[in-house]
Parts: structure tokens; C-alpha cells; sequence
């Protein structure tokens, strides 16, 4: 039988509970490094994009993430970057490749790879590689990868944080305590996710328009919904940062458009509140994924002792979820590949088939 989405989602428990488990064994020490560049495309850059803030919350590091073709040949290089990483699952994204072998030649600069195949170019253009370990996900829809390449980013900013001593050793202890509480959550979250779709599947499955509002570190969250809704919903779908749907976006919405908020406490929490009230009047078809409680049935609470910064890792997997069903329910056939000569045709991948 073959796996779907469903199947990796449910794996991702134990995909990440192992990558907790070794910590810090598989990681390299990254010491003394304040400049970090990630190059990522597609759901790699948007779960670069989810661990960013964690990354620069817990540590010294300042990180900047770009999409590496228009990186290499219309971005000024910053001469104080002293850390590259590639994020490319399939370890064979072209650009990410070609970008970090250019900079390689002008730039003296320690460079590093996440990937799942070891054996990938990426792995062997790279100064360090770190494997994501993740086995082999043969659904093209990201899932499993998604959430451990977080993971492994996350660790990253935290074991150079301990490394350079900006935490102490009781700090990053508290840091796993919370990764632990998250992930151990994620069974849970599924199953509300589930109950989330059962009542609401009708108005989901008729919709033609998906958006999805974010701030902060709950922004790669949004753009990974747009990501996914994208490739297996297949209808419009954006996510978009809070204060940028408020200077322009908001000008579309329709009776017929499905708005998710992601809500954490923090500072654009009463925005984003006052938006939700505003869009109410134009659409009936609104919906939030929160992190704390909530008794509202339009919202999906995820009551997990988390902070904002870890919140991305578990926030995205509501929206996994909703993806599957949604196409699912539209007749979208997932398991069966098309385009499947597309990144050869266009020189993205190096090999036929692969993904991010």
C-alpha cells in the first residue's frame, strides 16, 4: 500500500522524538559564528523561515534566509557571514547547490548542509553535512521532513548558543524539557485536528480561496499553509504576515473566502484580534489555530506549555492535516505524482523526481 501524507504525518512523533533523543550527538558544534546565511527554496525556506527566530531569540546569531538563484546573481554577498547552510531535503536542489559552490569560490566561509540523503551533491559540496534523519519520504508533499528540518535548525541555534555561552546549561536543559512537552503533544494534536475537520469539512472542502494571517515567528507557519494548500488543494492560497494583509490584501476578501488565524500571546496578538472582528463582517468562513486554550468551536487550540519561538514546530501540522483532507475531499488523486518531469524540464533538480 502506498504511504500518503497521512502516513508521515503520523511518523512525526518518533521522527522527532529521535532527533531529541541525540542531541546534541548529531549535530556539529557551531562555535563563534554570528552571521548566518540559510539559502532554502519552497517548504525548505519556509521551515528556515520557522526556526529563524528561535535561532536569533536563544543565541547571538543574526539570520538572513534567501532563495539561492536570485541570491547568487542579484544579492550583494555580506562579507560578515561566517555561516552558510543549505536547506534542501532531497539534497538535490540545483540552485541551493550551484549558489553555495559560488560562494565557496569568492568567499572564505564555513558551509553546511541539511539534507536527508547523505550521499546527495549537497551533502558533498558542503564543509559539514547534518542529516535530518528522516528515512525516505516518497510523498512529494513534505511532511515528516518539514517538521525535523525545523527541529534540526532549532537545535543548531541552541547547541551554538551553549557553545559560545550565551545560556547555560540549565537554560538549554528547560529548552529540550519544552521540545519534549511539544512533541510529545503532537499525537494529541493530531486527533484534535482530526475532530477540528469533522466539523467543520463542509464549508473546508467547498472552499475555493484559502489564506492564512500570521506574526512573528508563526509567519513560516503561514507561508508553509500556502505551500501546501498550493500543491494539494490546488486553489488559491496565500499566507501572508498580519500587517501586510492590513495594507492591501484585505481589499479582496469575499463572502466566500476561508481566513485562518494563527494567534499566539504576544505583540500583534490585539491586532491580529481586531482583524479577525473586522474580517467576520465580510466572510462567515473564519477560522483559528491558537496556541493556548480557547471554548470557541471556529478555533483550533493547541494547549501546549510552548513559547512563540518553539510554537512553528507544532502549529504547522494542523494544516498538513487540513491540506490532505481538503484534497482529498476534492477528488485531488495525491498518491498518484504529476508533473514528474518538472524539475528536470526546468533545471531545479538534479535528478527526476525529487522534492525541496
Amino acid at each position: 500500500m502506498k504511504p500518503t501524507m497521512m502516513t508521515y504525518i503520523n511518523e512525526e512523533k518518533e521522527i522527532l522524538a529521535n532527533i531529541l533523543a541525540n542531541y546534541p550527538n548529531t549535530l556539529p558544534v557551531i562555535k563563534d559564528k554570528k552571521t548566518w546565511l540559510i539559502l532554502a527554496t519552497g517548504s525548505s525556506f519556509n521551515a528556515a523561515k520557522s526556526a529563524k527566530y528561535y535561532i536569533e531569540n536563544i543565541g547571538q546569531a543574526r539570520v538572513s534566509i534567501e532563495e539561492p538563484f536570485h541570491y547568487q546573481f542579484f544579492e550583494k554577498h555580506n562579507p560578515m557571514i561566517d555561516l552558510i547552510i543549505g536547506v534542501s531535503q532531497s539534497g538535490e536542489s540545483t540552485s541551493t547547490i550551484n549558489a553555495i559552490k559560488n560562494l565557496k569560490k569568492s568567499a572564505t566561509v564555513t558551509t553546511l548542509g541539511l539534507t536527508s540523503k547523505m550521499g546527495s551533491e549537497l551533502a558533498n559540496t558542503v564543509d559539514l553535512a547534518v542529516d535530518i534523519h528522516i528515512g525516505e519520504e516518497r510523498v512529494g508533499y513534505v511532511t515528516k521532513g518539514y517538521v525535523a528540518t525545523i527541529l534540526t535548525l532549532m537545535l543548531l541555534g541552541l547547541r551554538s548558543a551553549r557553545a559560545d555561552g550565551f545560556i547555560t546549561l540549565e537554560q538549554e536543559a528547560a529548552e529540550l524539557a519544552m521540545f519534549a512537552r511539544a512533541i510529545n503533544a503532537i499525537p494529541a494534536l493530531i486527533d484534535n485536528t482530526e475532530a477540528f475537520y469533522q466539523a467543520w469539512q463542509q464549508e473546508l472542502n467547498a472552499g475555493q480561496r484559502f489564506t492564512s494571517i500570521g506574526y512573528g515567528p508563526a509567519v513560516g507557519v503561514c507561508k508553509e499553509m500556502e505551500t501546501k494548500f498550493a500543491e494539494t488543494v490546488r486553489a488559491p492560497s496565500q499566507g501572508v504576515e498580519l500587517e501586510t494583509f492590513m495594507h492591501g490584501p484585505y481589499f479582496e476578501v469575499n463572502p466566500q473566502h476561508r481566513i485562518f488565524f494563527l494567534e499566539t500571546e504576544s505583540v500583534g496578538q490585539e491586532r491580529l484580534v481586531l482583524l479577525r472582528e473586522y474580517e467576520k463582517k465580510c466572510t462567515p468562513f473564519i477560522y483559528t489555530v491558537k496556541l493556548g486554550k480557547s471554548e470557541d468551536p471556529r478555533t483550533l487550540a493547541i494547549n501546549i506549555d510552548v513559547n512563540e519561538y518553539i510554537a512553528p514546530l507544532v502549529m504547522v501540522i494542523p494544516f498538513q492535516i487540513l491540506a490532505h483532507h481538503i484534497a482529498e475531499a476534492k477528488g485531488n488523486d495525491l498518491p498518484t505524482r504529476i508533473y514528474t518531469d518538472f524539475g528536470v524540464s526546468v533545471k531545479s533538480k538534479t535528478r527526476p523526481g525529487d522534492f525541496n
